[in-house]
């Protein structure tokens, strides 16, 4: 018999006969003569009732078995008198898949996050992660139909790679094991040079836009940054899209019709999932997502952002002041006391950005633009990139870079170079924003952070 998700079950018009479904046991309770479960198979929020009665052959094994226990119910879906539930199901068989013992360490009592990140590996099966998940599928989904639909074409770049992207220096070294026996002596690069994994796949995504138009690259990145923030992971997932022929314009809508077609997508598609979100995280959660999609986004220069923060009368951990990197208690003032909403901000110093984003005729700053969200801070950060050959070499020789490490990269502005731009959208950061959840170990099924890869 096909087994049938609970997610259907719970959706259907009519009652079914002869239905199978699989699950885990979220609470049990026994009458005379019947045991009632909440079984969950993962599909959705909510259980299903079954009712197992005391004439079925496996009636004792089922008394037996408690929260976590993994069962194979099938019977019929009827039409139930309890208040609060539509349907449940009237078992005709029950086979015990996996039996749980009394130690499992999840029961109905409400777990705190801490606890739960001990057991990362079964924090999947409460309520709060299971929606979390659901949700960052979804998530992933929307995101590709929303490039799809625009003529993205989706392409993979290298996770390891010879050069740095960013220039910080902060990056996880790749190398082979020493070989069995050896004592002294480096070993033999593998590819023949240092190798690291990726802070970042933009500049292979820049050589595949200059081909292709318009693409994007969603992967893991990692960055060997020692930070313990909320904020902050070793290994985390970015969404990079780079079009051709296009400049900072155009990628301020991108980014900006971006995150509101992904709010307005949990919104209409994960209301079940985020509706617990709502109601036992961030109760003003529904509002800030309604605020993101119901105005267009403030848009200000960098040097118009100092000023406001300077004459705020704020006291600031950070003082505001020209040249120094936005804080996120700067970002976080200008997207929830100023704006009361998402902030692009334009025209960095070219002194705190990267060697690739093209420098404005001012010479002092770049074509760079920051997303800023409410409870975040910065969403998205792109920039146009540098497509003249000159001032790109002019930017790494004064960053004392290497350039015959870049000597491909240094060829697409030589060979047929275009203005072009991207961005880097951090997705663990969506999923804070989408879900209101304050920190990024709560929103990656396994996190890496220092000091920490237990799972």
């Amino acid at each position: 018999m096909k087994r049938t998700r609970i997610a259907s079950l719970l959706a259907s018009e009519k009652p079914i006969e002869d239905v199978c479904l699989m699950g885990w046991i979220r609470t049990r309770r026994d009458a005379k003569g019947f045991s009632f479960i909440e079984l969950n198979d993962g599909s959705c929020l909510k259980n299903i009732q079954v009712i197992a009665a005391g004439e079925l052959p496996e009636y004792e094994r089922v008394l037996a078995c408690g929260t976590g226990s993994a069962l194979r119910v099938t019977g019929n879906l009827a039409v139930s008198p309890a208040k609060g539930q539509r349907w449940e199901v009237h078992a005709k068989s029950i086979a015990v898949l996996g039996q749980a013992p009394e130690t499992y360490p999840l029961q109905k009592k409400r777990h705190t996050d801490e606890f739960l990140r001990t057991i990362a590996h079964l924090r999947p099966r409460t309520n709060k992660y299971g929606a979390m998940f659901r949700i960052r599928s979804e998530v992933a989904l929307a995101i590709h139909r929303f490039f799809r639909d625009r003529g993205f074409r989706y392409v993979n770049t290298p996770i390891i790679t010879g050069s740095d992207c960013e220039g910080a220096g902060e990056m996880f070294r790749v190398a082979t094991q020493k070989a069995q026996g050896q004592v002294d002596g480096i070993q033999p690069e593998f590819f023949g040079q240092e190798a690291y994994l990726t802070v970042s796949g933009q500049l292979s995504a820049e050589m595949l836009a200059l081909a292709l138009g318009d693409v994007y690259t969603f992967g893991p990145t990692f960055r060997a940054e020692n930070s313990n923030t909320r904020r902050h992971a070793a290994e985390f997932w970015m969404l990079e899209p780079e079009m051709a022929f296009a400049d900072l314009s155009d990628n301020m809508e991108l980014g900006e019709s971006l995150i509101t077609y992904l709010v307005r997508h949990v919104l209409d598609d994960c209301s079940e999932d985020i509706g617990l979100f709502a109601q036992y995280v961030e109760k003003e959660l529904m509002k800030q997502l309604e605020r993101i999609v119901s105005a267009p986004f403030a848009r200000i220069t960098y040097t118009e952002a100092i000023d406001l923060l300077q004459r705020s009368g704020r006291s600031f951990d950070y003082a505001p002041s020209w040249g120094i990197d936005l804080q996120t208690e700067h970002e976080r003032f200008l997207t929830e006391t100023h704006f009361g909403g998402p902030v692009i901000v334009t025209g960095y110093p070219r002194g705190i950005k990267p060697f690739y984003m093209r420098v404005n005729d001012d010479g002092n700053t770049v074509a760079a633009m920051d997303i800023l969200v409410p409870g975040i801070g910065e969403i998205v950060g792109g920039s146009q990139r540098e497509e003249r050959l000159d001032v790109l070499e002019g930017r790494m020789r004064e960053l004392g870079m290497n350039m015959d490490a870049y000597w491909w990269y240094l060829d697409s502005r030589r060979f047929g170079s275009v203005p072009h731009c991207g961005f880097g959208m951090g997705f663990e950061r969506v999923l804070m924003m989408l879900t209101g959840v304050g920190n990024i170990r709560d929103v990656i099924p396994f996190p890496r952070t220092p000091g920490s890869i237990a799972f």
